[in-house]
């Protein structure tokens, strides 16, 4: 119990700011520099949901079809992201994305990436 160490985890789209992690969670703030994107992604374990708190981004996500859609997310939204569903974010605007989710942190299948990582 007591004051949280937060830890910065610098990444080729900006950085997150890991601010929980116990073994039952992770709070995370994603800040995404404008025209930058994450890779186009799913998680076997982990589940998360996120909200914009400023700026401006496209979320893709895959749809219960199976179909990938692109809508806008602006600050004050928020989106599930349910165990095996593909999503990216794309930051429109300098973006500030806070992520609760299961403590799977490495659980990461990336489809396509900008930045040559597999």
């Amino acid at each position: 119990m007591g004051k949280q160490k937060i830890r910065r985890v610098e990444k080729p789209w900006g950085y997150e700011l890991i601010w929980a992690e116990t073994k039952d969670y992770v709070g995370k703030i994603l800040h995404i520099n404008k025209g930058h994107k994450l890779s186009l992604q799913y998680h076997k374990i982990k589940e998360e949901t996120i909200f914009v708190s400023s700026g401006k981004m496209l979320f893709i996500f895959e749809d219960e079809a199976g179909h990938l859609k692109e809508i806008p997310l602006n600050a004050g939204e928020a989106h599930h992201i349910p165990t095996g569903k593909k999503h990216r974010m794309i930051a429109v605007e300098d973006c500030d994305i806070f992520e609760v989710s299961t403590p799977h942190l490495d659980d990461v299948v990336r489809l396509e990436d900008g930045y040559g990582r597999s």
